[in-house]
């Protein structure tokens, strides 16, 4: 869920919404709503962008900019999530979108924390109390299109009765009469409605596949026909945990839009109902809370978070530190992730953790719990996504390949250094950590003298540390045999984030004390050139063209 405002002024309410929805994330337009966790800098094609991922929508500003706003994507009543513009001041809210999603019920929830009445205006609801088209969770609408036929004849006059347990329609203001032609019938039964029922299924069935291949969901689809269930009236798929990796299952399982769920045993399924080719139809008494059945598949992601700034990240990675119950992480990388809800745990640990942390995001992962690893800059460069590699092929990580595993990029250091620069790696180039804490520093040197020989230009990770004063020196003592003092040097510290700092020199001109841990070095070829900036400052790059010998 997504809270939008314009400005300061709606920041008070968009607090008190969070407060109601813990997993809110409050969107503020640039420069003028400092206390919003993520920032715009234009309304319309933000709210486009968030629109499409499908999320309901707290809107704080006047209906008629959120209406234009999306009007170009509206589409099919039933695709789109729940759209409501509230007043600043939270004196009014007003559904606008997602009838079918759950708008007014959002509406009802929003409007009672604030003390005020709903601008609900759905004349089923209005008038009986209920969205008859939108049953609770665990129940499913057989055919919509009849529905609101059904529900366009009971605001004509036409009085109904109830077949079947619907204890959600007690409380509500229906024409009740048991001689009433109308029914609303609830039923798990295979069937089309009639014309003068509004057929609603329950989720009681569960199905328990035991050969998962590539016909699976066709024998399902044979099974609930044998059984006569429909296919509404089915609450989730159910593998053994040995499966967990199975691509047929998921395939399946996305065709058929249907949780998956892995077991340890069969002790606390519901009973059998049906037995199928390869599978087995579970029938409860009551809709299934499919929570209490087994796991979801765990999801580790491992993620890079860019050189520090919030534009700098992916939408992919962001979307993945808001989706994580567990994050993992060097303390300074989780503190850098933030806005984090408050029901994220959180578990920072120190830099040289890396294969402790990995093992721990797959117990995690493997107990069915959404997890990110995470780095700064790329997790592939220098960073964690090898360290979970490497624990995922170790001989005790069996039960881990179930683990949907994601690596996701991010901006280096490197890139982020040499673009604040210009274009310094604009030909090839090679990155090398000075770090010797897990290669021999033999090997470094080797590979400095081959770089350094075939000019190509370099970019050092980890150039100096107090336990490591010494192997900058010794770094530059071998450039200096291949290159010329004029070679030009870009040193990047803590590009992307607050206090970051660029400067360009010369090989001549550098020395170890010029650097820290936190600082890029970026060594050009012999054709890396630099030219003034109009602003001030120059310039760097290296040509995408090489003289020939």
């Amino acid at each position: 869920m997504n809270i939008v405002i314009l400005g300061a002024s709606a920041l008070a309410t968009a607090q008190r919404l969070k407060a109601l929805y813990p997993q809110t994330v409050i969107h503020g337009l640039r420069g003028r709503a400092d206390g919003a966790e993520r920032h715009y800098d234009d309304f319309g094609d933000h709210l486009r962008a968030l629109y499409r991922q499908g999320q309901p929508l707290l809107v704080l500003c006047a209906a008629g900019i959120v209406i234009r706003s999306l009007a170009a994507l509206l589409a099919e009543k039933g695709a789109e999530p729940p759209v409501l513009a509230l007043a600043e001041d939270g004196s009014a809210v007003v559904p606008l979108l997602g009838g079918l999603a759950g708008v007014n019920r959002l509406a009802r929830e929003i409007a009672a924390r604030l003390g005020v009445t709903p601008a609900i205006t759905t004349s089923g609801e209005l008038r009986f109390g209920t969205c008859l088209l939108e049953p609770p969770a665990g129940y499913a609408l057989a055919d919509l299109q009849q529905g609101k036929r059904f529900v366009s004849d009971l605001l004509g006059g036409e009085s109904v009765r109830i077949e079947g347990q619907a204890p959600w329609l007690d409380a509500a203001q229906l024409p009740v009469d048991k001689a009433a032609s109308r029914v609303i019938h609830i039923t798990a039964e295979q069937r089309p409605p009639r014309t003068d029922e509004l057929l609603i299924h329950p989720r009681v069935a569960a199905a328990l596949i035991e050969r998962p291949d590539a016909d699976l969901s066709a024998r399902l689809q044979q099974a609930l026909s044998a059984a006569n269930l429909a296919p509404q009236a089915l609450a989730c798929l159910l593998a053994d945990k040995s499966w967990m990796a199975n691509a047929e299952l998921h395939t399946a399982a996305e065709v058929l839009k249907l949780p998956l769920r892995f077991i340890h045993s069969t002790s606390a399924l519901p009973a059998e109902h049906h037995a199928g080719d390869g599978l087995r139809l579970l029938l409860g008494e009551q809709p299934l809370d499919i929570e209490r059945l087994g796991q979801r598949r765990g999801r580790l992601s491992v993620v890079g978070l860019g050189p520090g700034a919030a534009e700098h990240m992916t939408p992919a990675v962001r979307r993945a530190l808001d989706e994580a119950e567990d994050l993992l992480g060097y303390d300074t990388y989780v503190k850098m992730a933030g806005p984090l809800r408050t029901d994220q745990c959180l578990h920072p640990s120190d830099n040289r953790e890396e294969l402790q942390r990995a093992a721990h995001a797959f117990e995690l992962a493997a107990a069915g719990r959404r997890v990110v690893m995470i780095s700064s800059g790329d997790p592939g460069v220098f960073a964690m996504a090898a360290a979970v590699m490497e624990a995922l092929e170790s001989p005790q990580s069996e039960a881990w390949h179930g683990v949907e595993l994601e690596v996701l990029p991010g901006v280096s250091a490197a890139l982020a250094t040499a673009a604040k620069a210009g274009a310094p790696l604009g030909h090839d180039f090679c990155l090398i950590s000075l770090s010797d804490n897990l290669k021999p520093w033999a090997v470094i040197e080797q590979r400095l003298q081959h770089a350094a020989a075939a000019d190509l230009a370099m970019a050092f990770y980890n150039p100096i540390s107090k336990a490591r004063p010494w192997q900058l020196g010794r770094a530059l003592e071998l450039l200096r045999q291949h290159r010329e003092p004029q070679t030009l040097v870009v040193l990047g510290r803590d590009i992307g984030r607050p206090a970051e700092a660029l400067r360009t020199l010369t090989l001549g001109e550098l020395t170890p004390e010029m650097v820290d841990m936190r600082t890029l070095v970026i060594i050009g070829s012999s054709q890396t050139r630099r030219f003034p900036r109009a602003d001030g400052g120059e310039w760097v790059y290296t040509p995408r063209w090489y003289p020939e010998s």
